[in-house]
């Protein structure tokens, strides 16, 4: 593999690009998006932004290119971007329209490829013939994948006028403020040129030279595992895992800023992104070349389970659910050629081993490594003190080779909920009061590690603490994280079967520096926390419950998902449920309560605990694994506009999970609204008969 990048012909792009061709005003007003379509240049004031249209801010990758696209992973994607975008209420944009209007750039508002880390949108919007992307600030993985395959991508809106005019731009306007190794990523083309150009030492990588200092857990744990030379060594795979020792890994500290690679310690894919990773791989290196160390990757067979049970008789008919199988079928013959770990269907009935964060948790992750993931909600395993962050497909394909991913060490933000929440307080709500955050939905928290800290954070339990670590991807952070402590120890014995001495060594040195430094350190009081949800349309729409102006009816109740489907989620449910059933009630007249577990081991211990006989008796209907309504494809999701659901999934985002009208809330929430029929708080019967004495 090795010889033949190194005889592999790699150039730098241009040094000037000419963009020929039309600009796509993606505003909130549907028509005149249509009247674009049609043929029409929108005018547009680069002097005066006052007096332009408003451009569609939050646009998410599930707006660009819908799950149920994302089966494809070849130029068919080129007909379907902004198949999603709901502007004033409507689609305004159908399929192949953008590739029709001979569109080379697209321009939107603030937070720009916010929430599922899919790669298919950009690769959508680039086979549709965009070549720049201007947005007034743009999420990190959607840019970064963005940068891997080439698309162009800015926040300087006065290029508009210069791409309009069919001016011969620098390339440099598009690596300006990029650290030096982006900055060659975008000049090669992409990151696989970049990495061949690496190989063959032709490319530039800038020596971490930072002195001993104060740092953050995030930092401390990049330090030690930032790369000291290069990969592009010439050694074949398993030379350059040997290769990778101690002394090629770690520097003395790291600051913000500072790039690099990562080597990580375990890499895994699921299904949606693992067949596109796989063709890349053998188009580009080999069908028969080894992936470098096959015993540190995991697939899972996690999001497309239950598709079968929801998806419409139209998507049907146009191939979709054929292609959803070709998915699995291509992931798991990789796999067995690979000799990679699969978490695949379960073969004696219908659901799949597990949610690749669920078991990565439960089974794989440990304090103080470096994970990567095919998926946003990678951070989820930061419970536990791990450094986990999400990858695009080309991410994923290229450290199948390298083993490790391009960083820029991120700034951190602490927050820090002090004192005691009320007990039917939970980390879902805590994660919805921080979502509501100016500073978050302003975009200021963009890109950077979310330390959760305090007393309230402290009492949580791991998996309690999974759930804030994991919905650091709707904030947009890098990656969420907790410092390990006594409860860590616990989980891992109690997990793992872990000795407490071993365990309690892998802690050690696992928290920040009391002098380190913040991009923002912000400060909640539990006591001031009480139930919320999310309205619909984005996790950040944060309210109390006890603030809904009128009762909310609601239809389904859904409660799974990586972020919802843990040991002390089915813990809630089943109190909620059985409080209910001891008063002689059940799930309310005309509404659909789904249970769906995050893991086979999940689904064990609400056996042993006799939950699923209480979850049944109830009223709930109980799922096997699966990600499922999270992405539209399971049970759960709602079939009309009008439909009111209230999930404890992580995403609200506009037909994230069916077109109905989604609420965000914790377990606690779902389940007693589930049995009310209506939002609202649970309160407990025990606490009823004391507020009665």
């Amino acid at each position: 593999m090795i010889n033949s990048l190194l005889e592999r012909k790699i150039a730098k792009r241009p040094g000037k690009v000419r963009l020929a061709g039309r600009i796509l005003f993606l505003t909130e007003d549907p028509h005149l998006i249509k009247k674009q379509l049609a043929g029409w240049d929108l005018p547009w004031d680069t002097k005066n932004p006052a007096n332009n249209p408003k451009l569609r801010d939050d646009i998410s990758t599930d707006e660009i290119t819908p799950a149920h696209y994302c089966f494809y992973f070849d130029q068919t994607l080129g007909e379907i971007p902004y198949l999603g975008l709901k502007c004033g209420g409507v689609l305004p944009i159908g399929r192949s329209d953008v590739k029709k209007g001979g569109f080379v750039c697209s321009v939107s508002g603030k937070r720009r490829g916010k929430g599922s880390s899919r790669e298919q949108s950009p690769y959508a919007e680039m086979c549709a013939g965009i070549q720049v992307v201007i947005a007034e600030n743009i999420e990190r993985i959607y840019k970064q994948n963005c940068q891997n395959l080439g698309l162009l991508t800015s926040t300087n809106f006065s290029l508009i006028d210069r791409v309009r005019a069919g001016e011969e731009i620098p390339l440099s306007e598009f690596t300006i403020g990029e650290d030096e190794i982006t900055k060659q990523v975008i000049e090669y083309g992409g990151l696989f040129p970049f990495n061949v150009a690496r190989i063959q030492k032709r490319v530039f990588l800038p020596p971490i030279t930072t002195k001993k200092r104060p740092m953050t857990l995030a930092e401390k744990m990049f330090a030690r595992h930032m790369v000291r030379s290069s990969v592009g060594t010439g050694l074949r795979p398993v030379e350059a895992e040997r290769s990778s020792a101690a002394s090629d890994v770690g520097v003395e500290a790291v600051k913000p800023g500072d790039t690099g690679f990562t080597r990580v310690d375990l890499r895994f894919s699921h299904e949606y992104v693992t067949p596109m990773a796989s063709i890349f791989y053998e188009q580009n290196v080999g069908k028969d070349v080894p992936v470098n160390d096959a015993a540190s990757i995991r697939f899972f067979r996690d999001h497309l389970t239950f598709l079968d049970e929801v998806i419409s008789e139209e998507k049907k008919k146009i191939g979709l659910l054929d292609l959803a199988t070709q998915l699995k079928l291509k992931q798991a013959e990789f796999a067995k050629q690979q000799g990679i770990k699969l978490h695949g269907e379960l073969t004696d009935r219908k659901g799949s081993e597990g949610i690749c964060h669920s078991v990565m948790l439960e089974t794989y992750a440990l304090p103080g490594q470096v994970n990567v993931g095919s998926d946003s909600h990678t951070p989820h395993v930061g419970a536990i003190g791990c450094i986990a962050f999400g990858i695009g497909t080309t991410d994923v394909f290229n450290s199948w080779i390298t083993k490790d991913v391009r960083v820029k060490v991120p700034e951190s933000v602490k927050i820090i909920i002090r004192g005691k929440r009320h007990s039917i307080v939970t980390a879902k709500d805590f994660i919805l009061k921080i979502l509501s955050l100016d500073y978050v939905r302003s975009g200021k928290a963009l890109a950077k590690v979310m330390e959760y800290a305090g007393e309230a954070v402290e009492a949580l339990s791991v998996d309690e603490r999974a759930t804030m670590t994991n919905m650091a991807a709707e904030i947009g952070g890098f990656t969420g994280i907790v410092a390990p402590d006594e409860k860590v120890v616990e989980f891992l014995m109690e997990r793992r079967g872990m000795k407490h001495d071993e365990a309690e060594k892998m802690i050690a040195g696992l928290q920040s520096d009391p002098n380190a430094e913040y991009a923002q350190v912000i400060e909640l009081d539990a006591a001031e926390i009480t139930p919320m949800v999310a309205t619909p349309g984005d996790p950040g729409n944060g309210k109390y419950i006890r603030d809904l102006n009128t009762p909310v009816p609601i239809e389904i109740a859904y409660g799974g998902t990586c972020t919802a489907g843990k040991n002390e989620d089915m813990d809630m449910y089943a109190a909620v449920l059985a409080d209910a059933l001891k008063q002689g009630k059940r799930v309310a007249q005309g509404v659909q309560f789904w249970i769906q577990f995050g893991s086979q081991e999940t689904r064990e211990y609400s056996k042993r605990k006799g939950y699923i006989e209480i979850f049944e008796k109830a009223g709930a209907h109980v799922i096997e694994p699966s990600c499922g309504a999270c992405i539209n494809a399971g049970p759960g999701v709602s079939t009309r506009p009008d439909q009111v659901v209230i999930s404890a999934q992580n995403r609200n985002f506009p037909g994230r999970s069916g077109p109905g009208q989604m609420y965000l809330a914790s377990p606690l929430t779902v389940a007693a609204s589930a049995v009310a029929g209506y939002i609202v708080e649970y309160e407990p019967s025990r606490e009823r008969a004391l507020a009665k004495v």
